[in-house]
């Protein structure tokens, strides 16, 4: 008989444009080697343009559909993406609970707190953000904010490569065991450093700023590919580097698509016709 794959669990909003959100999440998670699944958040009318409206589903659906999973199925490890409302957030940390997955539990937990979308479309009710600092942070085996993210996080505006250590030691003291801050809208930085921290040690994940516009569903590429790594039992050091080197060559791969944005691709990953 054929061998299960490892199991990963995108909690995470529809895109209906198919370049972010959970749809980004499965065709990493199917180009990482691993079995994906979900947990539908909310749907969104989004095109290359933007996000024109956002239907959120019941908390209490949310958290059904994790337990559902994580009690037949199994999860070698989760994240998050979209989770929209303050209700949301507070049925999922304790479904997360329930079944194990978070820093108490046996499953690591990715939290990438999404706020806005690329377009500066919010998807995040303002109430939703302290619920993020007290409710899933702690819980969070490693977040991976932008630096837009961090500054509606913590007040704190990052402009330099020394001020990403800074805003890593403020997110830290919110709980989460790892901090990535990720370092894709620091424009004026020729490189992009990605910068991982565990309360004591930084490391510093370097790669190429490409010229194109063409990167919707960057971050929730990056945090499915390092959830991927995770569920196949890398250390986090391992799969951060394993995620920063998928989201170089996603970016290079990268397509337009429609009048707007075009999404970054993992079809990196398939042999050329």
């Amino acid at each position: 008989m054929n061998t299960t794959p490892p199991t990963t669990l995108t909690i995470a909003g529809s895109d209906s444009g198919g370049s972010a959100g959970l749809q980004a999440d499965l065709r990493t998670f199917f180009a990482c080697g691993v079995h994906g699944m979900t947990a539908v958040t909310a749907v969104t009318v989004q095109n290359s343009l933007g996000v024109t409206g956002v239907h959120t589903i019941p908390p209490e659906v949310v958290a059904a559909q994790i337990e559902s999973v994580a009690t037949d199925i199994g999860v070698a490890a989760a994240k998050t993406g979209m989770l929209a409302t303050a209700e949301i957030i507070e049925a999922v940390a304790a479904a997360c609970d329930r079944v194990g997955i978070g820093r108490a539990g046996k499953t690591p937990f990715v939290v990438d707190p999404v706020a806005a979308s690329m377009h500066g479309d919010p998807l995040l009710h303002d109430t939703a953000l302290d619920h993020y600092r007290t409710e899933l942070f702690p819980r969070a085996t490693l977040i991976t904010p932008n630096l837009d993210e961090i500054r509606l996080l913590t007040g704190f505006e990052v402009r330099t490569r020394a001020q990403q250590r800074d805003a890593a030691k403020m997110l830290f003291e919110y709980g989460p065991q790892w901090v990535l801050v990720k370092g894709g809208h620091l424009w004026d930085d020729p490189e992009c450093l990605d910068l991982l921290y565990d309360g004591t040690e930084f490391t510093e994940f370097i790669g190429p700023r490409f010229a194109t516009s063409h990167t919707h569903g960057s971050g929730d590429t990056l945090a499915s590919s390092i959830t991927a790594s995770l569920a196949k039992g890398a250390d986090m050091v391992s799969a951060v580097r394993a995620g920063k080197h998928f989201i170089v060559e996603s970016v290079r791969a990268a397509y337009p698509l429609g009048a707007g944005v075009g999404p970054v691709t993992p079809l990196w990953r398939l042999p050329k016709d």
